[in-house]
């Protein structure tokens, strides 16, 4: 749970995002996980994967933990990408959840500037 500082959702044509969250958002400590749902198709499954991935690319959502980097690794996994997997493919790849969490580039300026102001005593 926690509060969402910045959340921006992409559209457009083969894309569809179901939430109720909005910067600002405060989840309570007794949520349903699934904060959002995103929906992509194309006429392709290699589309659709490409498209997928610029979705997660664009999708901003800061201030709390999400899984979004965990299904940007399974978009890039070349099994998933061949279209070679089972209803087990989470399982049989635990590895997926090895990911590094990234710091938003406006998030890290923030984070610098304040040190600047405090050290400066502003």
């Amino acid at each position: 749970f926690g509060r969402i500082s910045r959340y921006y959702a992409p559209g457009g044509p083969g894309v569809r995002t179901d939430t109720a969250i909005y910067t600002g958002y405060t989840i309570p400590p007794y949520f349903d996980s699934m904060i959002a749902k995103v929906i992509v198709w194309a006429l392709t499954w290699e589309d659709a994967i490409s498209r997928g991935e610029r979705t997660l690319k664009d999708m901003e959502v800061h201030g709390i933990r999400t899984t979004k980097l965990y299904y940007e690794e399974i978009l890039r996994h070349p099994e998933f990408r061949a279209a070679n997997f089972t209803t087990s493919f989470v399982e049989d790849h635990p590895e997926l959840t090895e990911y590094t969490e990234k710091q938003c580039k406006s998030d890290v300026a923030a984070a610098i500037a304040v040190a600047v102001a405090a050290h400066a005593g502003l």
